[in-house]
């Protein structure tokens, strides 16, 4: 199973995502704040990455790129309770590899990050 980071700015949105994804067998760490997340990134081997856009100091999309200059392989997936076209098209170019819009519906963020670590 995987090693899943989850950066949301409300701890009980990780904390539900970290919820349904333990079910499901994979390793779940939870992060608030940003920089938390980039570094426990940088010194651990993560599979996926499950990144707010909205954030206290930072944008996901930042993240996301920070992450993927340190581990381009890590996988990503980008939560918005703001879906535009805009966003959804910065976070894929920059490797994102799907998107899910709040509120979040168990069972298709189950099957988008199945499909994601699949490929």
């Amino acid at each position: 199973m995987a090693e899943i980071l989850v950066l949301d700015d409300v701890a009980d949105a990780a904390m539900l995502i970290k919820k349904i994804l333990t079910r499901k067998g994979h390793t779940v760490h939870t992060f608030t704040e940003e920089e938390t997340a980039i570094t426990f990134a940088g010194n651990n081997r993560m599979d996926l990455a499950i990144l707010d856009i909205k954030l206290k100091k930072m944008s996901g999309i930042q993240v996301l790129e920070r992450l993927k200059k340190a581990t381009p392989a890590m996988k990503a997936i980008m939560l918005t309770g703001y879906p535009t076209l805009e966003t959804a098209r910065e976070a894929l170019e920059l490797g994102a590899s799907e998107y899910c819009v709040k509120p979040l519906d168990k069972q298709q963020l189950e099957d988008k990050v199945a499909e994601v670590l699949a490929r």
